[in-house]
């Protein structure tokens, strides 16, 4: 602790102990203790209470009050548990009599203050704090604090009730860990005191006719096993294994999502890595007897284990398939399709009773659904998915929530109307139809496939949301289509199906809800990106109403709409106007045209969206190469960042910055300076090719739009301004050889760089200084922006904007002046502590 810290405790102490004061915030009080644990923890010796005194006596003070405020005890409890870490200072409480009228007999517990859930929270982490020795614990044991803790783990708060849990975790674990010596065994005697109270309060409690206290005790093993690895919890599961077992066997049981969660985390433990163990014959009954709902994420989890044996890999996979399968085989006519599955692992007619209950039909299929979806995302999946029959099966769902498909059974009539019109699983099956795009033979369903996509994209039952899960699945599925179009009837049938959903996406243009509008250009974006290369695609695109259509929604009422209109119209120039076969004299002057029309929008839209849309595309151009030669680059890019720099909106802004990184670096290798961007040059480069870069940056305002944004009020915006500025000056500096600081105010320029230093230290105060050369910097001068690069510290510029907006104020001792600031001096305390 400084000085000037120990100074201003006494004073902060004594305003907390006083009742007459206004109460601190809880913020402030947590940065307070905050400070406290990060002095305990790098120094463990006593004499911070005893340096301190007013440290006790603001604990005795507030124990001496009649009714202190909650949020006051509930802080002079967690203090002394922070100061009780370590054992000394524990011993020093001790003396003074301290603890045990806090965490004791003795202290609040039962009282009226224990009414409030910020009392008992606080005393659960001051005793979780003071767990770090053993002396802590036997004060525990003997004080009858245990019990306590075993009661609140069913407190009402739940934020109390899992602290409690945790802190049980904590001393069981601790407890094993610091009192013995050798390996413990089943029995009682050899565990530690405070590990044989919880281990007997586990056990009585699963073996209680109370489901609460049952669920606690399952609640605090899933938490133990999923942080505690160590080989004595093996002892421990081996302790609660039958009556585990018992509880899969009762089909009543209200506690099957946690005994899924409890024996998934026994699962993950290095402990239980045997495949041999008995461990998994009780993993493959709990496939068996927990509910589909319940079985799903243990099942899940399992097949994302490595060591999981193949047996129980096999019957994970097969849980999850089982709603599948039955879907198949309520569809189908007899023996039209084989089911998923030769056997199940459960009675299928609990998944057909689930499937034809409306409440859980459409519950049970979307977390089956995302569950199988994930498993299609694993790169390596030690067990074969059948994957075209899954395909099948959702693509009934498809149909049967859209109500196209009449089922042969009257099993697949009641599923049907369950499933009619329900959003939920259909976004959920769209989602893994797009997943299964990737995966082989699928593609032997093509056609039938695009047939249901085309009807969810046609039909005006479609919501909007399951809309734009249909187009990313649509998209998807037309790059697979491509891939196969080789023979003749392939490329007919790809021609059809690209007709067919141009013809769609021209309708969804035109939809009055803004939704479908910017879902409908979201996907020709993607269509474009991804296939614009191919023949068939353009052919198709360039012969429908869809590019006019995208033009004309540049004039969107809705700005979500502009902006998406943007990306496309962008995203289309590859096609129309910057592909080879495309340099036509009418194709230019349209090329113009859509280029003047994103220019307006930047310069003139009222929303932030679509102008960022239009400077991330004019990037995107810019990469790509179809801005043309440099002169007409130079001038593009002067004309944007000459927009882009009043713009109000600091991510317009920082695209600008984006484009002129870009412009920068395809300069540089243009000009042969470097093969690489920002590679620092050798001293062969000639003093001709660096006057030649400086020129065209200075005629393209390059530095006036950089050294502006180092004061721009939104610091990513100036942090990304001087990384251009450090790369720009690897290309004229090498390393060793920055300008003099005497020849750079000797020189003609000096003045004005020693002003744009004093203004660039101002950082976001100078934000709006000119760059016209009235303050006697040219930026515009090859020469003066020459020596301004090697002269201004841009390191230290660098090394400025990337501290904390708040690293001044930022401290202990500030928080102790502002409290002392605040206490008292206002009704509502809004004291801005760090």
């Amino acid at each position: 602790m400084t000085r000037e810290c120990a100074a201003l405790l006494p004073g902060v102490c004594a305003a907390l102990a006083d009742p007459r004061q206004p109460g601190l915030d809880d913020t402030c009080l947590e940065k307070l203790l905050d400070w406290f644990r990060s002095l305990t923890w790098f120094d463990p010796s006593v004499e911070l209470v005893q340096d301190n005194p007013c440290l006790t006596e603001l604990i005795t003070s507030v124990l001496a009050l009649p009714e202190p405020s909650p949020n006051i005890l509930s802080f002079t409890l967690q203090l002394a548990g922070i100061l009780s870490s370590s054992e000394s200072r524990f011993q020093h409480l001790q003396q003074e009599k301290l603890l045990g009228r806090l965490l004791g007999r003795a202290g609040p517990l039962g009282g009226a203050p224990w009414e409030e859930a910020s009392v008992r929270s606080g005393w659960v982490r001051a005793v979780h704090s003071m767990v770090q020795h053993q002396p802590a614990l036997h004060f525990l044991c003997s004080e009858g604090s245990m019990d306590v803790i075993f009661a609140l783990q069913g407190d009402p708060s739940l934020f109390v009730a899992s602290a409690a849990s945790q802190l049980l975790v904590h001393m069981l674990t601790f407890s094993v860990e610091s009192e013995t010596s050798k390996p413990v065994s089943t029995k009682d005697c050899d565990w530690p005191v405070c590990a044989q109270m919880i281990m007997k309060h586990i056990e009585e409690s699963l073996q209680s006719s109370s489901a609460s206290h049952m669920e606690q005790s399952l609640k605090l093993l899933t938490s133990l096993f999923g942080s505690c690895y160590a080989p004595w919890t093996e002892v421990l599961w081996l302790n609660v294994t039958k009556q585990i077992e018992s509880f899969l066997k009762e089909e009543t049981v209200q506690a099957q999502p946690m005994l899924a969660n409890l024996l998934l985390n026994v699962a993950r433990s290095p402990v239980f890595s045997d495949t041999e163990s008995s461990f998994w014959a009780l993993m493959t009954s709990a496939l068996e007897h927990l509910t589909p709902v319940h079985a799903g994420p243990l099942a899940v989890g399992l097949l994302k284990l490595c060591k999981c044996p193949q047996d129980v890999r096999i019957q994970a996979l097969t849980v999850l398939l089982q709603p599948m399968d039955c879907i198949l085989r309520a569809a189908s006519q007899p023996l039209e399709y084989a089911g998923l599955l030769d056997e199940s692992v459960t009675d299928p007619v609990t998944v057909e009773s689930l499937l034809s209950s409306k409440t859980s039909c459409a519950s049970l299929l979307c977390q089956t659904l995302a569950h199988l979806e994930k498993l299609l995302s694993l790169k390596h999946l030690r067990v074969d998915l059948p994957c075209v029959s899954l395909l099948r099966s959702v693509m009934t769902i498809l149909q049967f929530c859209s109500g196209f498909l009449s089922p042969a059974s009257p099993l697949g009539s009641t599923i049907s109307r369950n499933l009619i019109n329900c959003f939920r699983v259909q976004k959920s099956a769209l989602d893994i139809l797009a997943a299964l795009s990737e995966k082989k033979g699928c593609d032997t369903l093509i056609r039938s496939l695009f047939d249901i996509l085309l009807a969810y994209l046609e039909s005006p039952n479609t919501s909007p949301t399951v809309l734009k899960k249909a187009f990313q699945a649509t998209s998807k599925w037309l790059v697979c289509l491509q891939e196969l179009s080789c023979s003749i009837s392939q490329c007919q049938q790809t021609e059809k199906i690209l007709e067919d959903v141009f013809l769609v996406l021209q309708k969804r243009l035109c939809s009055p809800c803004w939704e479908i509008r910017d879902s409908s250009l979201e996907f020709l974006t993607a269509m474009i990106k991804c296939l614009r290369d191919q023949d068939e695609f353009r052919q198709s695109l360039l012969s429908s109403e869809v590019p006019r259509l995208a033009e004309n929604l540049l004039k969107d009422p809705e700005s979500y709409v502009r902006a998406s209109a943007v990306t496309a119209v962008g995203h289309l120039a590859f096609i129309t106007y910057f592909a080879p076969e495309s340099s036509v004299v009418e194709n230019q002057c349209n090329k113009e045209n859509t280029v003047a029309k994103l220019q307006e929008i930047l310069s003139t839209d009222s929303e932030g969206f679509p102008r960022r849309a239009v400077i991330s595309i004019f990037t995107t151009w810019l990469r790509e190469g179809c801005t043309g030669q440099l002169e007409d680059t130079e001038q593009f890019v002067s004309r944007v960042i000459q927009t882009v720099e009043h713009d109000l909106d600091w991510e317009v802004r920082l695209g600008g910055l984006e484009l002129v990184e870009v412009f920068c670096s395809k300069t540089v290798c243009q000009l042969g300076l470097s093969e690489c961007p920002y590679a620092p040059v050798s001293s062969a480069i000639t003093s001709s090719t660096h006057q030649n870069l400086l020129q065209v940056f200075c005629r393209a305002k390059l530095f006036g739009f950089l050294f502006q944004s180092l004061c721009d009020c939104d610091k990513p915006v100036g942090q990304r301004a001087c990384d251009i500025l450090i790369g720009l000056r690897g290309n004229f500096y090498p390393i060793s050889s920055l300008e003099n600081p005497q020849e750079i105010e000797d020189s003609p320029a000096g003045h004005g760089i020693a002003w744009l230093q004093r203004t660039l230290r101002q950082g976001s105060l100078a934000q709006n200084f000119p760059t016209d050369g009235g303050n006697g910097v040219d930026f515009q001068d090859p020469e003066s922006m020459m020596v301004a690069l090697g002269a201004i510290d841009l390191l230290e510029l660098h090394d400025e904007l990337n501290k904390s907006s708040d690293h001044v104020e930022e401290g202990p001792q500030s928080l102790l002046q502002d409290i002392l600031a605040t206490v008292g001096t206002i009704e509502e305390n809004e004291v801005d502590c760090y």
